[in-house]
């Protein structure tokens, strides 16, 4: 944690620095050309003063032949085309309408500037001019700054946020796995009150019940003790999987929820999957149904085995969920029931979507009707 804390600090810090550097770079870059040009008009300036004095045609061609910066386009009186500086010669020659656009586009900039020859309104010349590269790197600068302050903004947000969000995982991680470890302690001692009963002639199904049970608490240690680490995933009959479940559950609800698994035909479903993780995932979908119910209804598991995935809905008759909450039901802390953590449902997508790289999604829900969860895994 403190190595990726390290790593992003470095990271804004050098982003920092190269848009501070980039500003001061190309600003003095901007500054330069304009001080060229400063320098060329004062040149041009002084040039006209002594053209005042000792009148001659040096000064016309060389404020003419130096200007080669500003893109012109000559007219005449009715605005036919006749001459063009500083463009695209080549294009020009080619492209019949390059300089028809071109002149749209001035017009559009600035407008034109006339000379007359003559009082008569038919020897006239009109000059459309564009915009310069430097103005517009002048006028475009500030707005490339503000893109590049709102990446790094952006980048800063990013990392506080990954940063938390990674102490977070840390924190339940560690609160899994000390969970792991206080579980063990009562679970031997339960499994040696378990092997008294048989002793003592208690009837073997009372044995074997209270044997379920211990193993699902040391199934759930382990599941807690499998959090934060990379599980090893083998294939599985997905069938068998939540065949039993549903006889876990089934034996410890009430006899007013009814249970149906449809697999359309299919014998066994085989995908990849860490059989503790997918099991708490399906319990928890289970659970989060039966608590939608509130011990009435049905829950129904529809199982099909497609070409390159097998997709799992499960699917409940309880009070639904209302359109604002949908989005809302896999976020940390989210819960509409009166105790609990709303942790379930957020561990159960993550164990999917990061474990299994498979889904886990709301397909439908309405109030008053029920619920249909997905689970997509890819073989």
């Amino acid at each position: 944690m403190i190595g990726f804390r390290f790593n992003w600090r470095w990271l804004l810090a050098l982003l920092g620095i190269g848009i501070v550097c980039g500003t001061i770079l190309y600003s003095q870059y901007l500054a330069e050309k304009i001080e060229r040009e400063e320098q060329q008009k004062i040149e041009q300036w002084l040039a006209a003063s002594k053209a005042i004095l000792n009148p001659d045609l040096t000064l016309p061609n060389l404020i003419r032949n130096e200007q080669h910066s500003i893109p012109v386009i000559e007219t005449n009186e009715k605005d036919s085309i006749t001459n063009y500086f500083n463009l695209d010669t080549l294009n020009a020659a080619h492209n019949k309408s390059y300089l028809s656009d071109k002149l749209k586009t001035f017009r559009s900039q600035n407008p034109p500037l006339e000379i007359k020859w003559s009082d008569s309104p038919y020897t006239a010349n009109r000059y459309y001019y564009g915009h310069t590269a430097l103005l517009d790197q002048v006028r475009y600068y500030p707005i490339i700054q503000l893109l590049l302050v709102a990446v790094l903004v952006f980048f800063i947000i990013y990392s506080i946020s990954t940063s938390n969000r990674a102490t977070q995982n840390q924190v339940w991680v560690g609160m899994a796995k000390e969970t792991a470890h206080q579980l063990g302690t009562p679970l031997s001692s339960l499994q040696g009150w378990i092997e008294m009963l048989k002793e003592e002639g208690t009837t073997a199904e009372t044995v074997s019940e209270l044997q379920k049970d211990v193993d699902r608490l040391k199934l759930i240690s382990d599941r807690f003790s499998k959090i934060g680490s990379i599980p090893s995933l083998e294939k599985s009959d997905i069938l068998f999987q939540v065949q039993q479940m549903i006889e876990y559950i089934r034996k410890r609800t009430t006899s007013k929820v009814q249970f149906a698994l449809e697999t359309h035909g299919s014998q066994i479903v085989e995908a990849d999957i860490s059989k503790p993780l997918f099991d708490w995932v399906i319990e928890n979908l289970f659970k989060n149904a039966l608590d939608a119910m509130e011990g009435k209804g049905k829950i129904s598991v529809d199982i099909k085995d497609e070409q390159q995935s097998v997709v799992i809905d499960v699917s409940d008759t309880g009070k639904g969920i209302s359109a604002s909450n949908v989005r809302r039901v896999f976020d940390p802390g989210f819960t509409t029931k009166k105790r609990g953590w709303g942790l379930g449902l957020t561990l159960s997508k993550r164990i999917m979507e990061e474990y299994h790289r498979g889904e886990l999604f709301v397909k439908h829900s309405e109030p008053g009707k029920g619920t249909m969860f997905r689970i997509v895994l890819k073989k």
